[in-house]
């Protein structure tokens, strides 16, 4: 009986589809990068956050250590976890970098990070910065 289930509940995760941008690292565009993050934070979706936030040589998820990685991507899903998002503009920096504008609201506060998002491998666009200290006082602190 034990071999079943397992059988089943293999075959159950491999049918699954694949998370929102797991299947290729990277975002077409940097206001899609934007909001394929910011669609995987509503989401808790750590595996989709790390294949879209990185740098020039690609995801964090291929750069940083697994147990760092996690410790970040924990904190950046708390600290922008929103009830609704909107990309407001895009700016070019250079030709490999972009300034991507979210409003980002919860509750009855907005936030306006600027996330820098930079071309990396094979033409695919990551978020390099995320404009930490914009949304840290207001939605990374905690309830007393």
């Amino acid at each position: 009986m034990r071999k079943w289930v397992l059988i089943v509940l293999v075959a159950a995760a491999c049918s699954r589809a694949p998370s929102m941008g797991s299947s290729l690292a990277g975002a077409a565009t940097p206001r899609e990068a934007a909001t394929l993050f910011m669609g995987a934070v509503k989401s808790q979706d750590l595996q989709a956050m790390s294949s879209v936030w990185g740098n020039a040589e690609g995801p964090s998820r291929d750069n940083i250590e697994r147990n760092e990685l996690d410790r970040r991507l924990v904190l950046f899903q708390q600290c922008y976890d929103h009830d609704r998002f909107e990309i407001l503009d895009e700016t070019i920096v250079s030709p490999t970098a972009r300034t991507v504008r979210v409003q980002v609201t919860r509750g009855t506060r907005t936030k306006i990070p600027h996330f820098k998002v930079v071309r990396g491998p094979s033409n695919r666009w990551f978020i390099e910065d995320l404009d930490f200290p914009a949304v840290q006082s207001d939605f990374c602190a905690r309830p007393d």
